[in-house]
């Protein structure tokens, strides 16, 4: 069947009525004449919705707005010939190479996931390595001198209250309105010394001489112990995650450097390290 005229010309104008359309369609907007194009917009908005904004008629016109700006004053840049400065072009190498590393990496982590029988793997090393460990509450009176602090214990012997002697005499503001209290915690928290001899008394027992630390002199008392459980899977599940990727991109990065022939040596292999 042949087309007539007027068929022909039905077909171009309805050609030329849709290829505006389509063009729109790719683009957010011409800017001398020069498309904008939607990939721009989309790039931005799945950025930001990774960052936790939601989706809206508002955020999309802003995020046009954006782009379609930035193609404005990029045009009014090049056209001042800044494009073809020396600094220009260091920096746009530059960012070339951060793009490119960076979609490496994503790409590497992408192929390479960590396996829930990799994550598994890791929780029971860990705890076995960690493993339950105990909580000391302790109260303690901080003072200046020895003396002072071997007075105090001579008080607490004769029957004096710790309690209130730390109210009275403790030089430790957080601790002194609570008598002492230091509520439950794992011993490293503390200064090496204090911890060493916290770690030696029983439960309800006091420091018979003062503990000196950079802070001062130490009265300690430990009040109560209590263990503490390993936290379950679920609790730790996303740092082991990102701790097993990262040790996994680490030793990407360095088969990589391997590999690589250069006449260039590293700081740290100078001084006998390794890449971290």
């Amino acid at each position: 069947m042949k087309m007539n005229s007027f068929s022909r010309l039905a077909v171009l104008a309805a050609f030329a009525l849709s290829a505006p359309l389509s063009l729109h369609a790719q683009n957010v907007a011409l800017v001398n004449g020069k498309p904008v194009p939607k990939a721009r917009f989309d790039a931005v908005l799945s950025q930001l919705l990774a960052q936790g904004q939601s989706q809206s008629p508002e955020l999309e016109a802003q995020i046009k707005d954006e782009v379609v700006m930035r193609e404005m004053f990029a045009q009014e840049a090049e056209a001042r010939g800044l494009a073809a400065a020396p600094e220009f072009k260091v920096q746009m190498e530059m960012a070339r190479q951060g793009i490119l590393i960076g979609a490496m990496f994503n790409e590497y982590q992408k192929k390479n996931p960590v396996s829930e029988a990799e994550i598994k793997a890791e929780y029971e090393r860990v705890k076995a390595e960690k493993g339950n460990t105990n909580q000391y509450r302790a109260r303690h009176i901080l003072v200046e001198k020895e003396d002072e602090a071997k007075s105090l214990i001579a008080q607490i012997k004769g029957g004096a209250k710790f309690d209130e002697l730390a109210k009275k005499n403790s030089k430790d503001p957080g601790s002194s309105i609570k008598g002492g209290d230091l509520d439950f915690a794992d011993p490293s928290s503390y200064v090496p010394e204090f911890s060493a001899a916290l770690m030696k008394l029983k439960k309800g027992e006091m420091t018979q001489v003062p503990v000196k630390s950079q802070f001062g002199y130490h009265i300690i008392k430990l009040e109560d112990i209590r263990e503490t459980q390993f936290p379950p899977l679920d609790a730790i599940r996303q740092q082991l995650e990102q701790r097993i990727a990262q040790q996994r991109l680490s030793k990407f990065r360095d088969e990589i450097r391997a590999k690589t022939k250069t006449d260039y040596v590293f700081s740290f292999e100078k001084k006998g390290g390794a890449a971290k």
